[in-house]
């Protein structure tokens, strides 16, 4: 089965990271979960690598489900800890301190 990025996914995606706030992360699991596809982490990061053909979006602030940062980023790690992210003795973001929850959302 082949997983389409059709455009109004693509749109629900990034309408998400654009409401990350500045020091603070999401997991891509946790987006996947927002747009109502659970399963889709991997389909999430996919789109966000590809992010920039679409505008400029905080994809920064987007880690995987232990706060791990994307391997082939090297300035991810500058841009998060800019905006005062910390980061634990594993080089992983401190989820319990960093990670979004959104109040409301129906609103995402």
């Amino acid at each position: 089965m082949v997983k389409v990025l059709d455009k109004r996914l693509i749109l629900q995606i990034l309408s998400i990271v654009e409401q990350i706030p500045v020091g603070e992360v999401a997991t891509y699991g946790q987006i996947a979960h927002l747009i109502g596809r659970e399963r889709n982490a991997r389909l999430v990061g996919r789109m966000l690598s590809q992010a920039e053909l679409y505008g400029k979006f905080p994809c920064h602030r987007v880690v995987n489900a232990a706060g791990r940062l994307a391997p082939a980023w090297e300035n991810q790690r500058h841009l998060l800890w800019a905006e005062g992210v910390t980061f634990k003795t594993n080089g992983c973001v401190d989820l319990k301190k960093h990670q979004w929850k959104p109040i409301d959302m129906n609103k995402v």
